[in-house]
């Protein structure tokens, strides 16, 4: 029946358990596009850390995932497995490079914008599957009353970055008539959204996991303590950002230059922007898919929504 006389989980119960939750973490992980190999979806296991023995084992009794070309993969992603497993490879032959470069734009970010709190890599980047084709996400957290102008300094100091960067590969999404997107909005969180979220399911948990704190770690630290449901679902988030920079930049200019009130022109000029982005795609339906399924995976936290 699964329990013991004192009560407690026998072996088969056990072993069910892991396997839910094996489960659960594919299909979460697969919903974002991409898969890992045993040994990372432990690390990342919904529930908290679980071996990598135990997470084969779980694959083996399973109905629905197989191991194909060194990654956990569900019915969804079977097809995908050789490709995902080429951008990891490419992976660690090309992120290096642009991490060292997101590191210093970051840099220059928080030099410029007093209001930033917290940095975080997101993504591809992040995750294990960048390619050179890709653009950097960012996750922000941001001093209430200034998200846009966040958005704004990002994607103006953005295209100076990436004009350094004009021979870079591009595909639909990252396109663009002077320069490639380099460096782009994630999720830009004020302090007032964070503490605490509307949200704590575990796909905003999984978010903040396969994230990367650059700056500002106190920051994603009190965003995970005023949390607990997030620390629920992954434990493995009360040591997330304890490594994290322990050397903060601390901005050269003065709050005063940022005002609450300018947010309101920042989110006219930056929703402006976007628009006009989106419109250029309009002939371009996987880009638009991409759009879409990124914005709907980040509500309400989205900018510039019209829903």
């Amino acid at each position: 029946m699964g329990i013991s006389i004192r009560g407690e989980p026998t072996e088969g119960a056990a072993h069910s358990a892991v396997a839910d939750r094996v489960e659960a973490t594919v299909a979460l992980v697969e919903r974002r596009g991409y898969a890992l190999p045993a040994l990372r979806l432990g690390e990342v296991c919904l529930g908290g850390q679980t071996a990598e023995a135990e997470v084969l084992e779980a694959v083996a009794s399973s109905s629905s995932l197989r191991v194909t070309h060194g990654l956990v993969v569900g019915p969804g992603l079977a097809a995908a497995a050789p490709a995902i497993a080429a951008r990891a490879r490419t992976h660690e032959e090309q992120a290096g490079a642009y991490l060292g470069a997101t590191l210093r734009f970051v840099q220059a970010l928080v030099e410029v914008s007093p209001h930033i709190l917290g940095v975080a890599i997101a993504g591809s980047l992040a995750s294990g599957g960048f390619v050179e084709s890709d653009d950097v996400d960012l996750n922000l957290l941001v001093e209430d009353g200034h998200r846009h102008l966040a958005y704004v300094a990002l994607n103006l100091l953005g295209v100076a970055h990436a004009l350094r960067h004009r021979r870079k590969p591009t595909d639909s999404h990252t396109r663009r008539p002077l320069a490639p997107r380099l460096m782009t909005a994630n999720l830009i969180l004020e302090r007032s959204q964070y503490l605490p979220l509307v949200r704590q399911d575990p796909a905003m948990a999984y978010e903040l996991l396969c994230s990367q704190p650059v700056f500002g770690r106190l920051h994603w630290r009190e965003l995970v303590a005023a949390n607990p449901k997030l620390v629920e679902h992954l434990p493995q988030l009360r040591e997330w950002a304890v490594h994290a920079d322990g050397s903060d930049h601390r901005s050269k200019l003065p709050g005063w230059l940022f005002p609450s009130w300018a947010d309101g022109p920042a989110r006219a000029l930056g929703g402006a922007a976007w628009h006009w982005m989106q419109w250029t795609r309009r002939r371009d339906p996987a880009a638009l898919a991409r759009v879409a399924f990124v914005r709907d995976t980040m509500r309400p936290y989205t900018l510039f929504d019209d829903r």
